[in-house]
C-alpha cells in the first residue's frame, strides 16, 4: 500500500492527489488500521501500524496531517504510545512520535490539530444555565442533566469538532462513561470564576482553566523514562522541537497542561539527591565535558573511575537536557521552566545545602553549584539561577542591610570562611559566575555600590590648587613619610624616590587629563613600583616580565568587552556634580570581603592568595568607568575612611617593608621560594616565613597583572 502512493505521488504533479491517495482518505483506512493498531490484532500488528504512519507521513510529501482523516488516527495512534514502558513496540513509538515532532516543526501550525480541549459537557451546560450553587459539595457534580443536553444544538468534542444533534446522545453517554468516575474531582477544576458561582471562596472551590491535553507532549514525557538509553534520547529529542515551536498556544498548553516542568524538575532533585554525600571537589571539577545526548558511560573501562561517577554523569547530563530545553524553547516556555528550575530545584534543593554548617557539605555542595554555574548557557536559566544566588536588589548596599538575601549573604561569607578549601571553592565560583553574560551579576555585586562615585572627595579646583599642583603636589594629598606604616623607612630608600608617590589632580569632565598617554604610564609605574626593590624575585628568573601579563591581558579584555557590549554602559565616569558625594560610600559586602582577604594576602595560604587576587583582577578588567576608575587609578582623591584596591595593596606595602627588616637574608629566601613554586628548584628544607614569602611573590605578580590590564585597557579605549 505504501509502495503504491508513494509510486502514484512520483508520478503525478506536485500537490495533487491520485485516487489511490483519496480512496485512503476518503474510506478511512487509518482508522481502520489504528483499531487493528490498538487491538494489537493479529499479535505485531501495532508494531505493524506504527511503521506504516510512520512512513506514510515520512515519505509523502504532500501535507497529509491537516487532514481530518489523518490527524484524528494520528493522534489517537499517539494515545498508545509510551503507555507501558520496555514494550516490543518502543522503538516503533519512538519513531512515529519523531516524524510527528518534525512534520510540526516543519508546520507549527499544524500544532493545533494535537492541542485537546475538553469540556465536559455536563459541567459546561451548567456554567452555561448558572445552575451551579451547589457546585461546592463534593457530590454534586454527580448529577447529570439529560434535560439540559437536550437543549443543546451541538457539543463540543475533545477536538474541538462540531457534533450533531443524531451523534450527540452517544458521545454525550460516551464521555460520561468515561467520566463518571471523574466528576467529582471535577467540581474543584471548573473554568469559570468565583464570582460567577456566587459562592465564598474555599479550597474545594477553586477557579481552574478548563482542562487541556497535549497527548504529544504525555507520551514523549513517558518515553523519556524509559530504560533503553536510545528510547529516551529520542524521546528527550522529541520533547525539544515541541517546546521550540512558536505557537503560543502550543507553549502555553505545554507548561500549564503538562506535567513537563515537573517531571524535568523531580528527576533533577531526583538525580542531585542521589549523589554521594562525599565527593572530592576535585573529581567534580575534573569530570570530564557532559553532554546530555551522549550519557553513556562504562564504570569497568574508566580508568579514572572514582565512588558517584555515574551518578555525577546522570545529573549533570539531565541538568544539560533542561538547559538545552530551555535555551530552545519558545518565550514564554522558556521563562516558565526555568521559574520551575528555579523554585523546585535550586531553592528547594540546593540552598538548604548551601546553607548547612557541616564544613564537609558546605564544600560538596558548593563544588556542585560550581560544576552548575560553569555548565548554564541559557540565558533565561541563568537569569533565574542569578536571581536564586544574589536576589534581585539593585540599590546601594549598607552594613546593615547586607544580609537581606541570606544565601548571598552566606556565599560571601564562605569567600572568607575558616576553612581555607571552602574559600577557594566559593571565590572560584564567584570567579566563573562573574564571566556569565549577565548584567545583574556585576551590578549586584560591585556596580551598585560605585553609581555614585562617592569614594571621591570632590573639591571644585581653584587657582590656587592649579599652582600648587604645578609645584608638584597637591592639596590634601598625604605624604607617606607621615604615614605610620613608612615610618621605619630610612630616607634614601629607592620607593620613597619612586614616581607614584607623586599624584595627579582629581579629574572631572571639566578638566580632562591633558595627556593620557603620560596618564597612562603614570598609573602603569604605580603598580610596577609599589614593590620595594628588596621585595622582588621576578627579574631573577627569565620569562616573568611585565610583559608577560600584556597579551593574556589583551586577550581578556577583548572578551570581557564582547559580554558587555549590550549592556549600554557609560563610556566615561558619571559627572561629579550629578553624583551624591554625601551619601556614605560602601564598597558592598563582595568587595569588602575581597578587600579584606587582599589586606592579609601576608598571612594567607599561597593558593588562597591565587584564587582571591584572580577574581580581583577578573573584576578589573570589565570596562565599565566606574569600576576602571575605583579598582585601576592609583590618584582617585578617596573620601575619607574610604579605601580602594591601590589602597589596601599600599598599607600591605607598608606592613611588608616594616616585616622585611626582621627576616635574615630575605632575598635570597624568596629567590628560592620563587624557583620551587616554579619547578626550578627540588624541594627542600622548610624554609622559615613560608607563608610570608609566597604572599610578596603574589603580590609582585598581581601588580603586574594590574599594570597590564589598565595599559591595555587605556589603548584599547584610545584606538578607533
Amino acid at each position: 500500500m505504501l509502495d503504491i502512493l508513494v509510486q502514484e505521488e512520483n508520478e503525478r504533479e506536485s500537490g495533487e492527489t491520485g485516487p489511490c491517495m483519496e480512496y485512503l482518505l476518503h474510506h478511512k483506512i487509518l482508522e481502520t488500521l489504528y483499531t487493528l493498531g490498538k487491538a494489537d490484532c493479529p499479535p505485531g500488528m501495532k508494531q505493524q501500524v506504527l511503521a506504516f504512519y510512520t512512513k506514510l507521513l515520512g515519505r509523502i510529501r504532500q501535507p497529509l496531517l491537516p487532514h481530518i482523516n489523518v490527524h484524528r488516527p494520528v493522534q489517537k495512534l499517539i494515545r498508545l504510545c509510551g503507555e507501558v514502558l520496555a514494550t516490543p513496540t518502543e522503538n516503533e513509538e519512538i519513531q512515529f512520535l519523531c516524524i510527528v515532532c518534525a512534520k510540526l516543526k516543519q508546520d507549527p501550525y499544524l500544532v493545533n490539530f494535537f492541542l485537546e480541549v475538553i469540556q465536559d459537557p455536563v459541567l459546561h451546560s451548567y456554567r452555561k444555565q448558572n445552575k451551579i450553587k451547589a457546585m461546592t459539595s463534593r457530590g454534586s457534580a454527580s448529577v447529570i442533566s439529560e434535560e439540559v443536553l437536550k437543549g443543546q444544538d451541538s457539543l463540543i468534542t475533545g477536538r474541538g469538532q462540531s457534533v450533531q444533534p443524531e451523534e450527540r446522545s452517544a458521545t454525550a453517554r460516551a464521555e460520561h462513561t468515561e467520566k463518571a468516575d471523574d466528576l467529582p474531582q471535577q467540581a474543584d477544576d471548573l473554568s469559570f470564576s468565583l464570582d460567577e458561582l456566587n459562592v465564598t471562596s474555599s479550597p474545594e472551590a477553586s477557579a481552574v482553566r478548563p482542562n487541556h491535553d497535549y497527548n504529544l507532549v504525555n507520551s514523549l514525557l513517558n518515553l523519556t523514562r524509559s530504560p533503553d538509553g536510545r528510547i529516551a534520547v529520542k524521546a528527550c529529542e522529541g520533547l525539544m522541537l515541541l517546546v521550540s515551536l512558536p505557537e503560543p498556544a502550543a507553549a502555553r498548553c505545554l507548561m500549564e497542561s503538562t506535567c513537563l516542568c515537573e517531571l524535568l524538575t523531580d528527576r533533577l532533585a531526583t538525580l542531585y539527591k542521589a549523589l554521594p554525600q562525599l565527593v572530592d571537589p576535585l573529581d567534580i571539577e575534573t569530570i570530564e565535558a557532559i553532554n546530555w545526548g551522549l550519557d553513556s558511560y562504562n564504570y569497568k573501562e574508566d580508568a579514572s573511575a572514582f565512588p558517584g561517577k555515574r551518578a555525577l554523569i546522570s545529573f549533570f547530563s539531565w541538568f544539560d537536557y533542561c538547559d538545552q530545553l530551555i535555551k530552545e524553547a519558545q518565550k514564554t516556555a522558556a521563562v516558565t521552566m526555568a521559574r520551575a528550575v528555579r523554585e523546585r530545584f535550586f531553592v528547594g534543593v540546593i540552598e538548604p545545602q548551601l546553607m548547612q554548617t557541616s564544613e564537609i557539605g558546605i564544600l560538596t555542595s558548593t563544588a556542585l553549584l560550581h560544576r552548575i554555574v560553569r555548565q548554564v548557557t541559557s540565558d533565561v536559566l541563568l537569569q533565574e539561577m542569578v536571581y536564586f544566588l544574589l536576589g534581585e536588589h539593585r540599590e546601594p548596599e549598607t552594613l546593615t542591610d547586607i544580609n537581606r538575601h541570606p544565601l548571598r549573604h552566606r556565599l560571601i561569607e564562605h569567600c572568607d570562611h575558616i576553612s581555607d578549601e571552602i574559600s577557594i571553592m566559593t571565590l572560584r565560583m564567584f570567579e566563573h559566575l562573574l564571566q556569565k553574560p549577565n548584567e545583574h551579576i556585576l551590578y549586584n555585586l560591585v556596580l551598585r555600590n560605585l553609581e555614585e562615585r562617592n569614594y571621591m572627595e570632590y573639591k571644585p579646583p581653584c587657582q590656587e590648587d592649579k599652582d600648587i599642583v604645578e609645584n608638584g603636589q597637591i592639596a590634601g594629598a598625604v605624604d607617606l613619610e607621615e604615614d605610620p606604616l613608612f615610618t621605619d623607612l630610612s630616607p634614601d630608600n629607592t620607593l620613597l624616590n619612586q614616581e607614584w608617590l607623586s599624584a595627579s589632580p582629581p579629574i572631572s569632565p571639566e578638566h580632562p587629563r591633558n595627556d593620557g598617554k603620560t596618564e597612562v604610564h603614570k598609573i602603569v609605574n604605580s603598580f610596577l613600583c609599589l614593590v620595594p626593590d628588596e621585595a622582588k624575585s621576578s627579574y631573577h628568573v627569565e620569562g616573568t616580565g611585565y610583559d608577560t601579563y600584556l597579551r593574556d591581558a589583551h586577550r581578556q579584555f577583548r572578551d570581557y568587552c564582547a559580554i558587555c557590549l549590550r549592556w549600554e554602559w557609560l563610556g566615561s565616569p558619571r559627572s561629579l556634580e550629578k553624583c551624591n558625594l554625601e551619601a556614605p560610600f560602601f564598597e558592598g559586602h563582595f568587595l569588602k570581603v575581597l578587600f579584606d582577604r587582599m589586606g592579609r594576602i601576608l598571612d594567607q595560604p599561597y593558593d588562597v592568595n591565587l584564587q582571591v587576587t584572580s577574581v580581583l583582577s577578573k573584576l578589573s578588567l570589565f570596562p565599565h568607568p566606574h569600576i576602571h576608575e575605583y579598582l585601576l587609578d592609583p590618584y582617585v582623591n578617596l573620601a575619607s575612611g574610604c579605601r580602594s584596591l591601590f589602597s589596601v595593596i599600599v598599607r600591605v606595602v607598608g606592613d611588608l617593608m616594616v616585616r622585611i627588616q626582621r627576616i635574615p637574608d630575605f632575598t635570597p629566601k624568596l629567590l628560592l621560594v620563587r624557583k620551587r613554586l616554579l619547578g626550578l628548584e627540588p624541594e627542600g628544607p622548610i624554609i622559615d616565613h613560608m607563608t610570608l614569602l609566597e604572599g610578596v611573590i603574589v603580590l609582585e605578580e598581581f601588580c603586574k597583572e594590574l599594570a597590564a590590564i589598565a595599559f591595555v585597557k587605556y589603548h584599547t579605549s584610545s584606538t578607533p
